[in-house]
């Protein structure tokens, strides 16, 4: 096992909100797909055809090896014949996070509110973002803004994945 690997994230993409329209000569509509990047890791969404509101409802795992990293979305339209039309990008800060599941919480009600983060201009959020334990665990359900664009965002959810072998969040320092 990468002993420099802390655990793994599991990102949910669940769907975009009014985004922008690339595609004017198709009926005024996108054909959007996220890609998520983290430092050398690249992952993608699949396609939604014709689609400004996209439901993806898709979950990706990255290995995390530093929560000071950002993690980029950025939403694309898909084009046959030219280059894909970037549609805004937002970054997940995941401190605010890290910090709820180092907390060491167990045996909460299902759908006990952890935290709350509050959206400011260090973050991408659209609105307060909740920490909730569901399922025997912490779950960070999110709206980010896009940013250089003119209108969209996405809604998200992340949760923590301790792995054997893996240093684990115990240790770290925020």
């Amino acid at each position: 096992m990468d002993n420099s690997i802390l655990g793994l994230l599991k990102l949910r993409i669940k769907r975009g909100i009014d985004l922008a329209i690339r595609d004017a000569i198709k009926g005024r509509a996108s054909d959007p797909y996220v890609v998520v990047n983290m430092g050398d890791q690249k992952l993608k969404t699949s396609v939604i055809k014709n689609n400004c509101n996209p439901e993806w409802n898709e979950e990706r795992t990255i290995s995390i090896k530093d929560v000071t990293t950002p993690i980029r979305l950025a939403v694309y339209d898909k084009d046959t014949f030219s280059g894909d039309d970037k549609m805004g990008d937002a970054d997940i800060d995941l401190k605010p996070y890290i910090q709820c599941v180092q907390r060491g919480l167990s045996n909460l009600p299902e759908g006990s509110v952890v935290a709350t983060i509050q959206p400011d201009e260090t973050n991408c959020l659209a609105k307060e973002s909740t920490c909730i334990w569901r399922d025997e665990n912490i779950i960070q359900e999110m709206v980010l803004r896009l940013r250089n664009v003119e209108s969209g965002e996405i809604l998200v959810e992340i949760e923590w994945v301790d792995v054997i072998g893996c240093k684990g969040l115990s240790h770290l320092q925020l």
